[in-house]
């Protein structure tokens, strides 16, 4: 769902102006909520509060006006991801979720009208998916990815003319990797040392397992030592996005009252992933994927569609537009 960021009926001109004291309001969530009413969608681009909150909910929780906060940051998070994107797709499948699962269908039916070409020859069809994945990972991230990135870069520190020492993008490179891998402002929320845990095994797990697969070839090594850590790093991604699903089931923290469509995606996905995953390999160990093709098909369509789909367009941006929040914040200082 796309925020709503509304348009000032007057003009800049005649509208009435903010009190000094309020222009000068930097606080979280104040500032973003002020820019947000009046409709100051630069203001909105050029800042990186809303990648800075990680929706702990204390402030939803607590918001004498019961306004919500939080949630308006997971909003505008939505938007910016609209915003960075310069395919436009984003935005339009955040506001249909019937165009989303029409994007899901049409990577279904390239997938089985490819299958159905090979007469679903199994050793064809790994073999494709395993170069798939390659093709993927680099195009992705060539195509859509890094010139988001760069848009992102445009909004926030180009076109306000913030003005960085070239030194600090190496010197501060680390904090990049520091906040990709560990999310560490999770720690920031009271009592949830969990979550953060959570977080950070499902990250290590995740980007261990594309390696895996990728690199390692996990579906076609022999090696036992390569089989063994693929088993743990797909059940870890399993477990944990099975808890995911758990607590938006319940709705009992802040984080998971508000679910949209793109976050449900998310969450499902990788745990389909994880679980086919799973299943592939031990159909392989257990000499019957020969006979039953079906179960990697499964596997390489819900693969294919977290990868045309839900990375470059989905919730998954997220972790990316995030750790190179921390990054910028770092060379604004």
């Amino acid at each position: 769902m796309e925020p709503v960021i509304s348009k000032p009926a007057l003009t800049a001109e005649t509208a009435p102006q903010p009190a000094p004291s309020l222009l000068l309001e930097s606080s979280f969530p104040r500032e973003m909520i002020r820019y947000s009413t009046l409709g100051l969608e630069d203001q909105i681009k050029a800042s990186l509060k809303p990648w800075q909150c990680y929706y702990c909910g204390e402030c939803s929780s607590q918001c004498p006006r019961q306004a919500n906060p939080g949630e308006l940051m997971m909003s505008l998070r939505r938007w910016l991801t609209a915003k960075y994107d310069w395919t436009g797709f984003s935005g339009l499948l955040y506001k249909s979720v019937y165009l989303t699962i029409s994007a899901f269908l049409l990577v279904f039916a390239a997938l089985m009208a490819f299958a159905v070409n090979i007469d679903f020859e199994l050793s064809k069809m790994v073999h494709f998916g395993h170069y798939f994945e390659m093709i993927a990972i680099g195009s992705v991230f060539a195509v859509f990815l890094l010139p988001n990135i760069i848009r992102m870069w445009w909004f926030v520190i180009g076109k306000p003319k913030v003005k960085v020492p070239l030194k600090s993008y190496f010197t501060a490179i680390g904090e990049l990797f520091v906040h990709m891998f560990t999310q560490k402002r999770y720690l920031g929320c009271d009592d949830n040392q969990f979550r953060w845990l959570e977080h950070f095994i499902l990250v290590i797990s995740y980007l261990t397992l594309l390696f895996t697969t990728v690199f390692l070839n996990w579906f076609s090594s022999t090696n036992l030592f390569i089989i063994i850590i693929g088993y743990l790093e797909s059940l870890l991604v399993f477990i944990i996005t099975v808890d995911f699903v758990s607590d938006r089931l319940k709705k009992k923290k802040e984080v998971s009252k508000n679910a949209q469509p793109s976050d449900w995606f998310f969450v499902i996905w990788m745990v389909l992933l994880g679980f086919t995953g799973l299943i592939v390999r031990l159909s392989i160990d257990l000499h019957i994927l020969e006979k039953n093709s079906w179960i990697y098909l499964i596997h390489f369509i819900i693969l294919a569609q977290w990868a045309v789909v839900i990375v470059p367009f989905g919730k998954w941006t997220h972790f990316l537009y995030r750790s190179f929040a921390m990054y910028m914040t770092k060379l604004k200082v």
